[in-house]
């Protein structure tokens, strides 16, 4: 049996790289809004996962998608799954600093930005040094983070995360500050008796009024209709 985890379209092995697959990155893959024109840009791809649900979902329109990560063993994971889905054509994985690789690109440049950032600014660090990566903010700070996807994001382009509560609303906040406006934000309950406990958003460069959502993953002991819905052209069970 291959080690990873099987989609309905494709298969993810992470190959000891930072983060494997988990529901964060599936929901944030699957909700995340992508232009029907214009190149995808996915930030710490890790193992590829966001980038091949971008090329599964953007099939038709074909956009070309592009991978970063700083991590030599993200990019060996995500190049290797990337060229065995169906979208090698498309999907391009770079080794790559994020605030170093925006400088050789155009300014507001890139319609659609997706990324599942790190999450901690504080607190113990995975003992891993790439899962600490890949969790804790030292090699790529918030305030970072926002400044390059001003810099790279179209006028009217989309930059869409997934971080817990307590951090994306402080991110939200920071970014309104920097010229990105919250466009969407989806709420994330385990049950709808549970606290919100992540938080899905889309920020844009222009002025706009937030879109609010609410999602409970599961529902009387099962997945939720919505949960279902959001994810079943991914999931093989659903």
């Amino acid at each position: 049996m291959a080690n990873g985890f099987t989609f309905k379209q494709f298969h993810v092995d992470d190959l000891g790289c930072g983060m494997p697959v988990s529901t964060d990155g599936v929901l944030l893959g699957a909700w995340a809004p992508l232009f029907a024109h214009g190149t995808i840009l996915d930030i710490g791809t890790g193992s590829g996962l966001l980038a091949l649900m971008s090329a599964q979902r953007s099939v038709e329109s074909r956009n070309p998608i592009i991978a970063l990560d700083i991590d030599v063993s993200a990019v060996k994971a995500a190049t290797h799954n990337a060229q065995q889905s169906p979208w090698a054509d498309r999907l391009r994985i770079h080794h790559a600093d994020l605030q170093h690789w925006q400088h050789q690109q155009a300014p507001h440049s890139i319609d659609t930005i997706i990324c599942n950032p790190p999450y901690f600014n504080f607190g113990q660090q995975a003992n891993c040094d790439k899962r600490a990566t890949a969790r804790h903010t030292d090699t790529l700070s918030h305030h970072n983070l926002i400044e390059s996807v001003k810099h790279l994001l179209t006028p009217y382009g989309i930059a869409s995360f997934i971080l817990p509560e307590y951090e994306g609303r402080l991110f939200i906040t920071a970014a309104k500050t920097h010229g990105l406006y919250c466009q969407r934000l989806c709420e994330i309950r385990t049950t709808e008796r549970k606290p919100i406990n992540r938080l899905l958003f889309s920020l844009t460069p222009y002025e706009c009024d937030t879109e609010h959502q609410q999602l409970n993953i599961h529902q009387q002991g099962q997945y939720s209709d919505a949960f279902i819905e959001l994810t079943q052209s991914f999931y093989l069970k659903m």
